[in-house]
């Protein structure tokens, strides 16, 4: 393929529509029609961003009786879930709450949105996502947005040689209405409609209040000539990388610590030209609140900002005006977003000289998770078999990770007895024995500080990370890995300073141990138990058992051919696995045949797998049957006959293809539960 041939393949892919679209351009007159059309393109930056946000949907569902709102823009389907986040529903519709009210100018719109919580969880990701939301929602129908430029300039003399200048803080055009009469304007020429009503406060910036001025004055004030010949319309796109209307500031060293950074500079070169550092043409308009105008500001641990900034927050903050230095304030509109840790939070709470700050700020506590399969969900974005590409992760190790991070940030139950693994899995939605809906809101709101201590997702990335480059990981990694690598690095780990909260992290590696030992028990129980003939052929024989006994009847020995009394051994042997005890035996065997006669009727057929307690009691009795004869506890021996080994090998693929495991992993579980078995063999024995 020539050259030439490949540049027009390549050319042929672009959308010339869309580019056109993008960079639509046009007069003031025609902006004018567009505001008619659609007046949405004149909201203000919260409404903005708020409308961005609902424009992705929002979901309603019931939790512990509360109705909440999930919001699937935090999933991230912009970046196809790169940075969505997880479990955090509740602080999330705070904050799209503040931004609603904001968006119709009921007062959040005058205060800092300050998301705070512990280190690493969420902060940063969630104002990420906001700039990159409202970055993609410029390029949309739905939320387009305009500025204006200075043409024809060149005879004018205002800007030198330069024939044109883009407005430098890339204003709503309808500024350029004076604010005398812009309410006037917008009434008469029917603008905006029952949902959009146009309203556009605030004033151009320095220099083109300059340049303006200086035209007026040049065409005897006639407005209508100014705007016709010098000014065209066009279409913004924001952009973080360019730094159009999303600014991000990050604190650096206080002594090195300049206000300018936020409210632009003085260019020296531009003195020479325009004759003083007062006129507003030699002015950078380059600081972060300048360029983020019409969008959004994030303020990177914005605790930790010199006094000098301070004053220049509160002002953007309470008045959305900027104060350039030798220059008049100049509107802004803009979202300010901060967020800040634990640590620095408490500094500013003891801090009476920002108690200015603390009463211009919106507080959002975005906790750690404390829903396991939340949790969970983190990990498997990074982590998961099919992201690695090459690396097996067993079973259970994302899951155990993610149990022993939750156990960190729990308090320990107050008022009811339990344990704090059974509070984790309350909290999970799992139905335990004596508790209800209510009991779980009551162990959330008994919680003083739950979520804003315990150990980062980070920490626990950082340990998968480890024991998935560890030399000895054998191309896949198990859980056992993995809660070794968070054990071992306890001791090094940065932010746990007390032995006593050491410790106690440490004896929850053993309580995940010792629930992840309970899950492959049974894990193993039903690959063993899988065999559906065998199932079937016990409950057909317990059936004829306990029909027999309802009935008063013997039964049939298939081997003899002769009438024998009910196997009353065989029944309790299935029973007792689902604890129906000796008084309430008549009854359970009753309930079954009771149904078996109720599915007669309808002329449909009994299976074991249509009752769960049955079909539990089935698996438990066929696996204690069949585990002797496949002598597991064998396997830590190395002392396996062939029928064994078969019988091994069988159980092993169903739990490859039933469970998830490879090859590797399954013989590692199989042995780990074989050594269990042993050591019971062992005690019982004893």
């Amino acid at each position: 393929m020539s050259t030439v041939n490949m540049v027009s393949t390549i050319a042929a892919l672009q959308n010339y529509e869309e580019y056109k679209d993008l960079h639509w351009e046009g007069s003031f007159e025609e902006y004018l029609a567009l505001v008619r059309e659609k007046p949405q393109i004149t909201r203000n930056s919260f409404q903005r961003l708020y409308e961005m946000i609902v424009s992705y949907g929002e979901e309603e569902y019931i939790d512990n009786k509360k109705r909440l709102v999930r919001y699937p823009f935090f999933k991230d389907p912009i970046d196809n879930g790169k940075d969505g986040v997880f479990g955090l529903d509740i602080p999330l519709m705070r904050l799209v709450h503040v931004l609603r009210a904001a968006s119709q100018g009921y007062g959040p719109e005058k205060r800092i949105i300050l998301l705070h919580g512990p280190v690493g969880s969420s902060k940063s990701t969630i104002a990420r996502m906001l700039k990159k939301g409202v970055e993609h929602y410029s390029r949309t129908a739905a939320g387009s947005l305009y500025t204006y430029r200075w043409v024809n300039m060149a005879g004018t003399g205002l800007l030198g040689e330069q024939d044109e200048m883009e407005s430098p803080m890339n204003e709503e055009p309808l500024r350029l209405i004076p604010s005398e009469w812009r309410d006037q304007a917008v009434r008469e020429l029917a603008l905006g409609n029952d949902r959009y009503r146009v309203k556009v406060a605030g004033d151009v910036n320095p220099a083109c209040r300059f340049i303006f001025k200086e035209l007026l004055k040049r065409y005897e004030g006639d407005w209508g000539r100014v705007i016709q010949q010098h000014i065209r319309v066009k279409r913004l796109l924001l952009s973080e990388r360019d730094r159009v209307g999303i600014g991000t500031f990050q604190p650096k060293d206080e002594k090195n610590q300049d206000s300018t950074e936020l409210t632009g500079d003085i260019n020296y070169r531009k003195i020479a030209e325009y004759g003083s550092d007062s006129d507003p043409r030699a002015f950078n308009f380059d600081g972060e609140f300048n360029v983020a105008n019409r969008g959004i500001i994030e303020f990177v641990e914005v605790l930790k900002l010199d006094v000098a900034f301070l004053y220049d927050l509160l002002g953007a903050t309470q008045e959305h005006k900027i104060k350039p230095k030798k220059f008049a304030q100049t509107d802004i509109d803009e979202v300010i977003i901060g967020h800040t840790n634990e640590a620095e939070y408490r500094k500013l709470l003891n801090n009476e000289f920002m108690e200015a700050l603390r009463d211009r700020t919106i507080k959002i506590d975005i906790p750690y998770i404390t829903k396991l399969s939340s949790e969970i969900k983190i990990y498997q974005k990074d982590f998961s078999t099919e992201r690695l590409r090459g690396k097996h992760v067993a079973p259970h190790t994302l899951e155990v990770a993610a149990m022993w991070a939750v156990l960190t940030r729990l308090e320990e139950p107050k008022k009811h007895e339990l344990s704090l693994l059974q509070k984790m899995k309350l909290y999970n939605g799992k139905v335990l024995p004596g508790f209800t809906q209510d009991n779980v809101k009551e162990l959330r709101k008994e919680t003083k500080r739950e979520g804003l201590e315990g150990v980062s997702p980070r920490y626990v990335q950082d340990k998968i990370s480890n024991a998935l480059v560890r030399e000895d990981s054998g191309g896949y990694i198990n859980p056992f890995m993995v809660l070794n690598e968070l054990e071992k690095g306890l001791s090094n780990h940065s932010l746990i300073s007390a032995d006593d909260e050491r410790k106690k992290y440490r004896e929850l590696i053993g309580v995940v141990k010792a629930e992840y030992e309970e899950l492959v028990k049974n894990e193993v129980q039903r690959a063993i138990s899988a065999d559906e003939d065998a199932i079937a052929r016990l409950c057909s024989n317990y059936v004829d058992h306990i029909r027999a006994v309802t009935l008063k009847e013997k039964v049939r020995n298939p081997y003899t051919g002769k009438d024998q009394e009910p196997d009353e051994r065989l029944m309790r042997s299935i029973e007792e696995k689902i604890d129906i005890t000796e008084a309430r035996k008549e009854d359970f065997r009753r309930e079954i045949m009771n149904y078996i006669g109720a599915l007669a009727i309808e002329g449909k057929k009994f299976e074991y797998h249509t009752n769960d307690r049955l079909r539990r009691a089935l698996e438990m009795k066929l696996f204690e049957d069949q585990k002797d004869s496949i002598k597991l506890s064998s396997i830590v021996s190395n002392v396996v006959d062939k029928e064994t080994q078969d019988k091994i090998d069988v159980i092993k693929s169903r739990m490859i293809k039933h469970y998830g495991y490879n090859e590797a992993s399954a013989t590692d579980v199989l042995n780990f539960v074989a050594s269990i078995f042993a050591r019971g063999d062992i005690k019982e024995e004893g």
